[in-house]
């Protein structure tokens, strides 16, 4: 058992709307990192056959997001409360549907994108088809501020304690034992480096190396997987540290654009020695919450005539 403080977290309401996808109406080409332009869907609204579960190389898009993407409704002027939507949402936080014909419906937060300030969300496939443009959504924010106690210099963040317990994680001789499909270098990374925070948003994995592609795996990954990333330290801000080492959940698909990929939103970082990557084939959050793919389909029922 892992010791947290989980129970002292306080748990917000934040809401956000479903987006419409964002195409440039006058010049809705995407150039690739092979200089060839494209015109395909790209970030935002609702995506029906993409889930968490599935390869980031599937679909003929970029930076494609699973299921239902939503954003903050309001245009404030006050930047002290644009950031509430993306920042205080965590991975495994329980969303509701609050308007529209599926209000009451329940999904769950599978990651955030940056840029666009996105909260994706996982809903079931029978809720998903009477979703619509515009129809707000309200999150049970809960996870920042989540601590190790036993690990203090580990550094967490947008993770639901949940989410955290359903991981299979151990403890091996002082160090935290994290199930990973996949372990990368730093130096594969591109946008998403810098200032920013990891509270919010991601940071790619660069994919025109089909080398690095090869040596790394990462021709298998898929949307929800957790991965670790050496000589990286992402507890302020993104940077390449010797030493340091950061885990994170894949949360949105490939892309075409130079310096971008797959993204990863981070939810542990640490610059000593205390993770431990094991490698798992099935650590995906899909399989942790029972959704996307790993979703069971309802038993079917025959209607019984009266």
């Amino acid at each position: 058992m892992i010791r947290t403080n989980g129970k002292r977290l306080v748990i917000k309401a934040v809401q956000g709307v479903i987006s419409n996808p964002k195409v440039p109406l006058r010049n809705p080409f995407i150039v690739s990192n092979q200089g060839q332009p494209f015109v395909l869907p790209a970030t935002g609204g609702i995506s029906y056959n993409v889930l968490v579960g599935d390869s980031v190389f599937d679909f003929e898009g970029d930076h494609i997001e699973p299921c239902v993407i939503i954003t903050r409704e309001e245009k404030a002027v006050d930047q002290n409360i644009l950031g509430g939507l993306n920042v205080l949402s965590c991975i495994g936080n329980e969303a509701f549907v609050v308007s529209g014909p599926e209000t009451g419906s329940k999904g769950m937060v599978t990651g955030k994108h940056g840029g666009v300030e996105h909260v994706l969300i996982d809903f079931p496939n029978g809720v998903l088809e009477r979703l619509a443009i515009g129809d707000r959504i309200q999150v049970r924010a809960y996870g920042q501020g989540l601590q190790l106690l036993d690990f203090p210099q580990i550094h967490v963040m947008n993770i639901s304690p949940g989410l955290l317990e359903r991981m299979g994680i151990t403890q091996n001789k002082g160090q935290l034992v994290v199930p990973v499909t996949h372990v990368i270098p730093s130096s594969i990374l591109g946008s998403g480096y810098g200032s920013r925070h990891s509270y919010s948003g991601d940071i790619d994995i660069q994919i025109p190396d089909k080398d690095a592609v090869q040596r790394y795996g990462l021709q298998k990954l898929r949307i929800g997987d957790v991965i670790a990333i050496r000589d990286l330290d992402a507890r302020y801000g993104r940077v390449i540290r010797n030493g340091a080492m950061s885990i994170g959940v894949i949360v949105h698909a490939s892309c075409l654009v130079s310096g971008h990929g797959p993204g990863v939103t981070m939810i542990m970082s640490t610059t000593e020695k205390s993770i431990m990557p094991k490698i798992e084939d099935d650590a995906n959050i899909g399989r942790y919450l029972s959704i996307g793919r790993w979703r069971k389909k309802p038993a079917y029922r025959r209607r019984t005539k009266k």
